[in-house]
């Protein structure tokens, strides 16, 4: 008996809206400072797509999202260190540094004018719209003469 990977012959739009690619997850998971990237869950209801990237830590003025045609980016740089006033002397000084990027691609059915974002509580969220034509419609009885 051989094992076979079970492939989809039907990729859902929710599958190539975020490529869930595991085989580069060590590749693409951690940053050029060996750090983990930030987690993030996507979800989708009949109007919106929403992204929920975790970052405690962080301030709003630490994010930049930027969509470039149908690649959206959502990147952040920190760098932390510690000064010291008139008359102290470092014993001991440990510097951070943290970044990640991560971009999806976007799809056709999404109303890139209306994206936004906000950052409350170390959740940074992105609300993405669909377009009214990709949106669900309401089903309908239709007479019959």
């Amino acid at each position: 008996m051989t094992i076979v990977k079970y492939q989809n012959q039907w990729p859902s739009l929710f599958d190539k809206f975020f490529n869930n690619d595991f085989e580069g997850w060590n590749r693409d998971n951690f940053s050029k400072t060996n750090t983990t990237l930030p987690s993030l869950n996507i979800k989708e209801n009949k109007d919106s797509f929403f992204v929920e990237v975790a970052a405690p830590g962080f301030e709003k003025s630490d994010f930049k999202i930027e969509l470039n045609n149908d690649l959206l980016t959502i990147s952040s740089e920190k760098k932390l260190s510690n000064e010291t006033k008139d008359g102290e002397r470092i014993t001991k000084q440990e510097f951070s540094y943290q970044s990640f990027s991560r971009s999806f691609t976007l799809p056709e059915v999404v109303n890139d004018e209306k994206i936004s974002a906000k950052y409350e509580n170390g959740i940074l969220a992105i609300t993405i719209p669909k377009k009214e034509e990709a949106k669900p419609k309401a089903s309908k009885i239709i007479d019959i003469k």
